[in-house]
């Protein structure tokens, strides 16, 4: 099934794409009436849409990819050849994983890199590991990080750009601890492609180019801005073939000396050096946070799940500082059994759906706000994070759910003893790209990784190595609540303390059947909090739906974060959206550029699949 984004003018007789939609299957629809157009839908004055890690470039249909024994999915072409280098080459999934996150650092810098962090899901054939590699807020942070001199939380703007929103980046010391228990081939092995790219160079995408064209702050960067622009100030065009001679240094020395020798040292010093030295927003970071870093190894959270099957799946995730798994498990867990005869119109979600499923993502993300936090800092309800998921709290909360919209909600309790917690207040949430692989041994990767926003703090360090190019460090410390505290002084669980990890929603996932144990599936996308949503439309439309992973990649895209319904602006015709505002909600149409990535059990192999929304392929044999 391939969708196409219409004009507004032209959703009407979307039943007649549709058909041709299910006709083609696997093949490409052509717009009705000419070049695509995106046209605002009406909404109340009061509702606002979150704003989307990164814009959205274009729509580029996927046919998904039928691999005999292995498979890497990816956000680039060079990064998913980098992985499927590296299984050729007898590597396992967490080898070929670190090969593409490399390069990912090199060619899509706005969205990952080494100077950010990650959570990694890998299934080893024999069981499920979590490793943690999320950045850490500096020693000397507290939760008055953001706060002005009156008290008042800074601008996110503000916050973001320059030091202080920088964490402790975590990456390379997990992708390290991982491979000395996952990996096959030799840890310098794994660079040998991004080294290769970073110095022969690597033609500049088209929509790299259109994001930086969005990004005014990243030219205030000295180091950045004489690596993404010329001479003369101008941006470089699409195609032009960018070579990163810094990164390429500091890959060498993390080769041959591992994660010391970015954590510690000259490339340490350089990172720090930027961080407490910028002009306008310094940050904490020292040379003894980073020296200091150090992953976990946590313990997954496996969720039987039913859905509308006979066949239940068991859906792996991670749990706090993440809040991917639990928000997802509890809009599932809400939400009716219903086959794609009764939750589809037209071969879209219709409107009753949609009704439901936004008000189990309000009562959920509703949760996420008061509750969920870094378990090293914040206890769990009832000490255990799984009382979210009980399935008579479950039934509690979707007992709310009537025939109209509620609004806003309030958290439920889903354990005796109260926590006395603030929510914490809406704010941006950006960043990431996923990766997915499967290897010959059938081992299992899903990993999301991430600098937050947009090219990060906008500050590019070159490891002290005095050339061009290297690599941008992560806005994650924004990730915590900017406001610490409620008017009544309570605190939130998110608030910023010294070591801890903030709240995120990178959701990767991996997939069993609930009766053999068979790998079915690993999946996971970018998107700030709506990541939650775009792995719950996957998962639904797979399971539910029978649809296969690339045409639930490619599904539209919708989600509620306890606020207006977003739907994905061109898909949805006006009668849905007329019937959903009859209902009593916000409705707003925009871009959700969601950038999945998936791999999915077909027969004896397996098929990926890449979102038509970003760049991303797969790779394999």
């Amino acid at each position: 099934m391939s969708f196409t984004r219409l004009p507004q003018s032209q959703l009407l007789p979307l039943s007649l794409l549709l058909v041709a939609a299910l006709a083609g299957c696997a093949g490409s629809v052509q717009p009705i009436g000419g070049p695509l157009q995106k046209q605002p839908v009406a909404a109340s004055a009061s509702a606002s849409a979150p704003v989307m890690p990164e814009a959205a470039s274009g729509w580029q249909d996927k046919p998904g990819w039928s691999n005999a024994h292995q498979a890497v999915a990816a956000a680039h072409p060079l990064a998913a050849a980098a992985g499927l280098e590296m299984l050729n080459a007898g590597g396992s999934a967490l080898d070929a994983g670190i090969a593409v996150q490399l390069v990912l650092s090199l060619v899509e810098p706005q969205s990952s890199g080494i100077g950010g962090g990650a959570f990694l899901m890998y299934w080893d054939g024999q069981s499920v590991s979590a490793v943690d590699g999320r950045e850490t807020a500096p020693a000397a942070a507290d939760e008055r990080l953001f706060l002005l001199p009156d008290g008042k939380p800074m601008g996110y703007r503000q916050a973001v750009v320059g030091g202080r929103s920088v964490g402790t980046p975590g990456l390379l010391r997990m992708l390290e601890q991982a491979h000395a228990r996952f990996g096959k081939l030799p840890w310098a092995r794994l660079f040998e492609p991004a080294i290769r790219l970073c110095e022969q160079g690597y033609p500049l995408s088209a929509r790299s180019v259109k994001l930086l064209q969005g990004d005014t702050a990243l030219r205030q960067d000295p180091q950045a801005a004489a690596y993404f622009y010329d001479a003369q100030g101008q941006l470089l065009p699409a195609g032009h073939l960018l070579r990163n001679p810094a990164l390429a240094a500091v890959y060498r020395r993390v080769a041959q000396g591992g994660a010391d020798a970015f954590l510690t040292g000259p490339v340490a010093q350089d990172i720090v050096r930027r961080v407490r030295g910028h002009a306008s927003n310094p940050g904490l970071l020292s040379e003894a946070d980073l020296a200091a870093y150090r992953p976990i190894f946590r313990q997954p959270l496996c969720t039987d799940w039913r859905g509308q099957s006979s066949a239940p799946w068991q859906v792996c995730g991670f749990g706090p500082p993440s809040s991917g798994h639990l928000t997802l498990m509890q809009i599932l867990g809400m939400l009716p059994q219903q086959d794609a005869a009764q939750a589809l119109s037209q071969g879209l979600p219709g409107a009753a759906w949609l009704h439901r499923y936004a008000e189990a993502s309000n009562l959920a993300y509703a949760d996420r706000a008061k509750y969920i936090a870094d378990p090293d800092f914040v206890p769990a309800p009832g000490g255990d994070w799984r009382s979210l998921l009980a399935s008579d709290y479950l039934r509690q909360r979707a007992a709310l759910i009537g025939p109209r919209s509620q609004g806003e909600v309030a958290a439920g309790q889903p354990a005796p003893l109260r926590l006395s917690w603030a929510p914490q207040a809406e704010q941006p949430e950006y960043g990431t790209s996923h990766i997915s692989i499967i290897d010959a041994g059938g081992h299992a990767l899903a990993m999301t990784t991430s600098i937050e926003a947009g090219f990060g703090a906008r500050i590019m360090s070159d490891g002290g190595t005095g050339l061009a190019g290297g690599f941008l460090l992560n806005n994650q410390l924004t990730d915590f609540a900017l406001q610490p505290r409620d008017a009544q002084g309570l605190p939130v669980a998110n608030r910023v303390e010294p070591g801890k990890r903030p709240r995120s929603s990178m959701s990767p996932t991996l997939v069993f059947d609930r009766a053999s144990g068979r790998l079915l599936m690993s999946l996971g996308a970018p998107g700030g909090p709506a990541i939650i949503h775009y792995v719950a439309k996957t998962l639904l439309a797979s399971h539910d739906w029978r649809m296969d992973a690339q045409q639930a990649v490619a599904l539209p895209n919708f989600g509620a974060f306890n606020g207006p319904l977003l739907l994905e602006s061109g898909f949805f015709p006006a009668s849905t959206v007329s019937e959903l505002q009859g209902l009593g909600h916000r409705v707003i149409q925009t871009d959700l550029p969601s950038g999945l990535q998936a791999i999915e059990r077909r027969g004896p192999g397996w098929f990926g699949a890449a979102d038509p929304r970003r760049d991303g392929v797969v790779q394999g044999n």
